[in-house]
């Protein structure tokens, strides 16, 4: 076992692999060596700005080599990363600001009185020293960002410190390999398995965004041994045709892990076929960390359709409405608990736990457990959008249409589609009339671009009832 604190970690691999690439991003490449030296230099800059240890530092940054210097330069100082998107509105942006309180924001140009900033591409002064600094430990090591079923974002603190284990044998990330991350560092998974592929000594590979080509490509070129990836991914590989996709030599890949929303069984079914079921994984599980499931295709061809067994930190259970434990093979929703016990694994800004007695808590998810206590999941009990892999809470898109002139009511719904697994409907209230382009650039303003509707319907009559309810599952069952 060797714990090392994250302020510590690049010094860590450099002395052991000073010259060997680090990370990639495109046609820009560096060594562990010069990652160690320039985040010594941001460190210091972020220090002047004010970033003291726990604080959080707002990384707004796209995909690259600037956003891990950002996430390595917070920790060097004891502080905790939060990441966002770098196309984020400024409107939600200032809500998350406002909610985190945080000592820098990092990939912006608008000036805030409360907070530092620094734009992308921002390059310290050359006399800050490029020196090892004292070792600082933040309490957290990350704060990700989510919607919520309210329609305002909110914070998810991670309980863990700011350390890794360099020894431990986590998510089929070996030692000093090699992984691709075709998705937005934004996101906590793709942000967990690249950080965590980092700690062990990796080489990360990363993409401004996903290219079917380009993924294999990178494959073959990197000799890459584990990728992450959502199942709309690996439905557009899929769907190149075979003599694209069997151009390259994808035998280096050892581990392909896919989770972040329901994978297919057909697709699922023909990944295993090609790549082998030793390399299929699935996790299910939250950013909360309260506990998750893993399955591998071998597993899976055993217990067709199921997340696998609950990890050895948990608990799960299915309970139906009047919060009875239901036995096998019946549906209810899925309650976790950490074995650590409640409130270890995180802790939210900005929002409150479903939970219920005895520390149990719910993730919205819907499913039922076999004999065997392998997990399947049956639908979301909440009313939540998952498209291409993200999350995407209707409430939050209703309460940016519901903010134009002339919407009376709105009914945000998610319909299935073939590439993303669900696309958004929405359904628009306004008896006067609208015109349909001045309420999309009104939400272009206010929304990032996958939570924009895809589709508006315009209706003359309420869609709320008296009471102020909103029947979502009836108006998408409709239009199914």
């Amino acid at each position: 076992m060797q714990v090392i604190s994250l302020s510590k970690i690049i010094a860590y691999w450099t002395d052991r692999q000073p010259q060997r690439i680090a990370i990639s991003h495109e046609d820009s490449v560096i060594s562990w060596q010069d990652l160690e030296k320039s985040t010594n230099r941001l460190a210091r800059a972020y220090a002047e700005l004010g970033v003291k240890p726990d604080d959080f530092v707002t990384i707004a940054l796209p995909n690259g080599i600037e956003f891990f210097e950002s996430c390595l330069a917070t920790w060097k100082l004891g502080a905790t990363p939060q990441p966002i998107s770098a196309k984020l509105p400024k409107f939600e942006r200032d809500q998350i600001i406002e909610l985190g309180e945080p000592s820098l924001v990092v990939g912006v140009d608008d000036q805030y009185p409360q907070v530092e900033t620094v734009p992308v591409n921002f390059v310290p002064e050359a006399s800050l020293s490029d020196e090892p600094l004292a070792e600082l430990t933040a309490t957290s090591f990350k704060a990700m960002t989510s919607g919520g079923s309210t329609g305002r974002p909110k914070l998810i603190v991670s309980g863990n410190p700011a350390v890794w284990d360099v020894d431990q044998e986590h998510l089929q990330i070996q030692l000093q390999g090699a992984m691709l991350i075709p998705g937005p560092l934004y996101h906590n998974g793709p942000f967990s398995w690249a950080m965590i592929a980092l700690f062990r000594g990796n080489h990360v590979c990363v993409t401004t965004r996903f290219d079917a080509l380009q993924t294999l490509e990178l494959i073959q070129k990197h000799c890459i041994d584990i990728v992450y990836m959502v199942p709309t991914m690996m439905q557009r590989i899929w769907k190149l045709p075979e003599i694209e996709r069997t151009q390259f030599d994808v035998s280096c890949l050892k581990t392909l892990w896919h989770l972040a929303a329901p994978c297919p069984a057909w697709l699922k079914e023909k990944f295993i076929e090609w790549l082998g079921p030793e390399v299929i994984w699935e996790l299910y599980g939250g950013t909360e960390g309260t506990g998750s499931t893993i399955i591998n295709g071998a597993e899976w061809l055993e217990h067709r359709g199921s997340v696998g067994l609950p990890g050895a930190a948990c608990e799960m259970k299915i309970i139906d409405d009047a919060g009875t434990t239901l036995p096998a093979n019946e549906i209810g929703e899925v309650f976790i608990r950490p074995r650590s016990g409640p409130g270890t694994t995180y802790h939210y800004i900005g929002a409150e736990a479903k939970s219920i007695e005895g520390g149990w808590e719910s993730l919205g998810d819907m499913g039922y457990m076999d004999e065997d206590g392998y997990l399947y999941l049956a639908d979301r009990q909440t009313d939540m959008i998952l498209s291409g892999g993200a999350n995407i809470y209707p409430a939050e898109v209703e309460a940016a249409i519901d903010a134009f002139g002339g919407v009376r009511s709105s009914a945000v719904i998610g319909l299935p589609h073939e590439d993303l697994g669900n696309y958004v409907y929405a359904i628009v209230d306004a008896p006067e009339g609208i015109e349909e382009k001045a309420l999309l650039d009104h939400l272009a303003e206010r929304l990032v671009r996958y939570k924009i509707p895809r589709t508006i319907e315009w209706s003359n009559d309420p869609l709320r009832d008296d009471a102020g309810k909103l029947r979502r599952k009836q108006l998408r069952q409709e239009r199914l």
